[in-house]
């Protein structure tokens, strides 16, 4: 049985990821408490119109444009809560994600660390460069307090490539009562610090002669398809399917992950109680998220996959494109249109994969194929399969994207690598499970930002994706799948490289591509990586209920 959660009073962007449901534009508006009057009613302005978990049914209509709140932590010490609520709050939260840099690999981690050098941050948004500045402690007047963020539909089902005029509408009305409540709304938004907020969307591709949305980010890699289901987020009938290959694989197949690894005042995978600030009702239904402005390079990735594709088919003595798309499938481990290499490992069967899905060949309609595609990775053979069948490597590398990201059963502690010399096949364990994987998920929320497929990107210009990282536990969850298995390989017996896609390739450059001896073709190392995404800044956010939203707009707010 599934746990019941109160929907009313818990966000509607925790629950939903809005761009899977038909929501392609994002908006996020940045605001500063001047005083803590102001804010109250500030947050009481915008808590009316927040979006909230309640299911969208005949009775309670999907939204065309969703509202929904988070605030930083000098937000709630602009607020002027009380000491004792404050100082319960995580460490990692009050000092900020600036602060965390150097754990994080957005600074240098070979160098020692400098408070007062901050030329590290130079290429971060200047609205970013100059929130919780060094010595402000948390009182500075460019700080970040609030964010609110704004989801919208298309236009029309004829024009998907246009935002909603309910964007504009609602940001209007936003800013208006930003004004009224004596709140300052922070501009400084992107490279040149000339927009006034930051915009999001997702990439469109001109296909069969119709602009339309697509699941995939600027490297062109189909993205978010492997989002963690939880207890209580889905009706249970919709909830056996969505499970698989998005919850924990344990003895008895995949179940859903504890609701208290991403909801606050709930039991998580430890059977525990995360500890929160006092009074109680203040952090239940409530969790915190990463916000993340991540540039991608787009003419560096371009240009150093071009340049390892020339070895590589010389290497492998195959054709130029096929080098280019295995290259691109071995760093992120799925190919671009979101087929698992675990379950298609090579090229040849991820042709004929696609042409037997109807995603693309010989008189196949290109409308009908996206169509389809978009079908196939919304369904549970998208995501269901492992890594523990393949701890060797052979089909997915062990330091590829994805295996960093979510792990699956690969570290079971039972796994073993190599090869078994009675079968001459790799060591298979059918018995391995995620456990000590699902205190490690996270929620991703945000869209992409910049231009779409079918206009001119390089470094240059701007885009990549607005990263939005819940969970119940910024240090558990976000930072240590940051810092350990993005930033570091050890897990993955990668030494030091880090990730192709999101590590930082200052010191390290190299990816390391298994082969099976079978094929008797060599193992290919590319070592020309490039740092393929920036942060661009950010910080951390507690997203409360809605019951908290309303103590702090009424200023009541008591620990005792």
């Amino acid at each position: 049985m599934t746990r019941n959660l109160n929907l009313n009073d818990i966000q509607g962007n925790v629950i939903r990821a809005y761009g899977r449901h038909s929501f392609p534009f994002a908006r996020y508006v940045f605001f500063h408490f001047p005083n803590p009057a102001a804010g109250r009613v500030f947050l009481e302005e915008v808590r009316q119109k927040v979006t909230t978990a309640v299911r969208w049914n005949e009775k309670n209509l999907k939204p065309t444009c969703t509202t929904n709140i988070a605030l930083t932590f000098p937000g709630m010490l602009a607020l002027q809560l009380p000491v004792r609520t404050l100082q319960a709050m995580p460490a990692e939260f009050i000092e900020g994600m600036r602060q965390r840099a150097f754990i994080l690999g957005d600074r240098d981690q070979t160098k020692v660390e400098d408070a007062k050098d901050q030329s590290w941050l130079k290429h971060w948004d200047p609205i970013w460069q100059k929130s919780r500045a060094p010595g402000t402690l948390g009182f500075g007047d460019d700080d970040v307090h609030v964010l609110v963020t704004l989801n919208v539909q298309s236009k029309s089902k004829t024009d998907l490539a246009t935002p909603h005029p309910e964007l504009e509408e609602r940001t209007d009305w936003l800013l208006k009562a930003a004004k009224k409540c004596g709140v300052t709304h922070l501009t400084g938004v992107g490279a040149e610090g000339d927009q006034p907020y930051q915009d999001a969307s997702a990439v469109f591709e001109e296909i069969g002669g119709a602009i339309l949305p697509t699941p995939k980010e600027h490297f062109g890699f189909t993205d978010g398809i492997g989002n963690p289901v939880f207890e209580g987020q889905l009706r249970a009938e919709d909830e056996k399917s969505a499970v698989i290959g998005r919850g924990k694989l344990m003895g008895n197949g995949w179940e859903p992950l504890a609701t208290g690894e991403f909801i606050l005042g709930h039991p998580d995978e430890s059977q525990e109680l995360a500890p929160t600030a006092t009074p109680p009702e203040f952090m239940r239904n409530g969790t915190f998220f990463a916000f993340r402005k991540l540039h991608e390079n787009v003419g560096s990735f371009d240009a150093v996959v071009a340049e390892e594709a020339e070895q590589y088919a010389k290497v492998m003595n195959v054709p130029i494109e096929e080098a280019k798309e295995t290259l691109r499938a071995k760093m992120c481990g799925r190919w671009s249109d979101g087929v698992p290499l675990s379950k298609v490992p090579t090229y040849d069967e991820w042709v004929a994969f696609g042409e037997k899905m109807g995603f693309r060949g010989e008189g196949v309609d290109p409308i009908e194929g996206y169509k389809k595609n978009l079908a196939y990775i919304a369904s549970p053979e998208a995501r269901d399969f492992r890594y523990g069948d393949d701890m060797t490597g052979f089909k997915c590398p062990g330091g590829a994207h994805m295996r960093r990201m979510n792990t699956r059963d690969y570290l079971d502690p039972l796994n073993k690598g190599g090869i078994d010399e009675t079968t001459g096949k790799p060591f298979e364990n059918p018995e391995a499970t995620s456990a000590l994987n699902k205190r490690r998920r996270i929620l991703r929320r945000g869209l992409p930002y910049g231009p779409h497929n079918f206009e001119h990107k390089d470094d240059d210009t701007e885009q990549g994706v607005i990263m939005i990282i819940m969970g119940a536990s910024l240090f558990r969850q976000f930072e240590f799948i940051q810092q350990q298995w993005i930033q570091y390989g050890l897990d993955f017996h990668q030494g030091n490289n880090t990730c192709p896609l999101l590590g930082n390739h200052d010191h390290h450059t190299r990816h390391t591509i298994p082969s099976d001896p079978s094929s008797n073709k060599p193992p290919y190392v590319m070592s020309k990586l490039k740092t393929f995404v920036e942060c661009r800044g950010g910080d951390y956010f507690f997203v409360p209920s809605m019951t908290a939203l309303r103590m702090m707009a009424m200023g009541i707010v008591d620990p005792t």
